[in-house]
């Protein structure tokens, strides 16, 4: 699986240093002159908050048409409601698990088309969410069938994860910058690159690869995975966060939401793969 934030990073709103490529922010909050890169902070931009001499109008009315984060949460909403429906009738209809992969290729390619457009497609990313959904459904499924209660301490977990980042984050004692932003992609190439060459060795050899998925090494590496996809519910927050100040077109709550089920899908399936293993030793 690419990072958790494919989607943004062609876009960001970043007001500390530009770590998505527009750096900005300064320039719109203060009056000062515009980044020349920045598609939301350009002079005559129908999104952006009124300016006066001195800052931000206080008080200016909101503008229609802007991401604001009831859009960011309704659209959230939808994609998370659709996986989750999606997975619980696969779960129900006991799909198999051959039939739950090619789902999970199928939804793989929404996410990369999603992904390589210039432009949100609400079709794209509920089709995404539904396949991904009947993957998760299945795998959970058959999962859950050799260690039991394995689906629903991954649905825990995640929520926990979910709720500890976002309170953090509120409380600044998280702090996304471009140090921060460079660690975690640096870290999520290497965890990606280190499992497509467990994949690799596991097929070739016949056998559990570099045994990154199995005992004492396999609990690591999923403990590994769960804090990576915490770091990028942190870059996900803070690209709502920068998009909303920076008076993004409310088309960009699709991105947001896209962004967030992705995050999500990835720590439930590495609390799911934890759990399985913590339960066979």
């Amino acid at each position: 699986m690419r990072s958790s934030n494919p989607v943004f990073t062609r876009r960001g709103f970043s007001r500390d240093g530009g770590y998505a490529g527009f750096n900005a922010g300064p320039q719109l909050q203060t009056g000062m002159p515009h980044a020349p890169t920045n598609p939301y902070a350009q002079p005559g931009n129908p999104y952006a908050p009124q300016v006066g001499p001195g800052g931000v109008i206080p008080g200016a009315p909101a503008r229609p048409g802007v991401m604001t984060i009831d859009s960011v949460v309704s659209r959230t909403a939808i994609t998370l409601g659709t996986v989750v429906v999606a997975a619980a009738a696969a779960w129900l209809s006991d799909m198999p698990v051959g039939l739950g992969v090619v789902f999970a290729l199928a939804a793989m390619g929404l996410a990369l088309w999603q992904s390589f457009r210039r432009e949100p497609s609400p079709a794209l990313i509920i089709g995404y969410a539904a396949l991904e959904g009947l993957f998760l459904g299945t795998i959970s499924s058959a999962i859950n069938q050799y260690a039991p209660g394995a689906a629903m301490q991954a649905v825990l977990g995640t929520m926990a994860v979910f709720a500890g980042v976002l309170f953090m984050y509120k409380q600044r004692i998280i702090r996304v910058n471009a140090r921060f932003t460079r660690f975690v992609m640096a870290a999520a190439i290497g965890f990606i690159l280190l499992s497509a060459v467990n994949l690799i060795v596991a097929l070739i050899g016949d056998g559990n690869g570099l045994g990154l998925r199995d005992g004492g090494l396999g609990i690591l590496f999923g403990l590994a995975g769960i804090v990576l996809g915490a770091c990028f519910l942190a870059l996900d927050f803070k690209m709502v966060e920068d998009g909303i100040a920076y008076g993004a077109p409310e088309k960009e709550s699709w991105l947001a939401a896209f962004g967030l089920t992705l995050t999500l899908v990835w720590i439930y399936m590495e609390f799911l793969r934890l759990v399985a293993i913590l339960q066979g030793e």
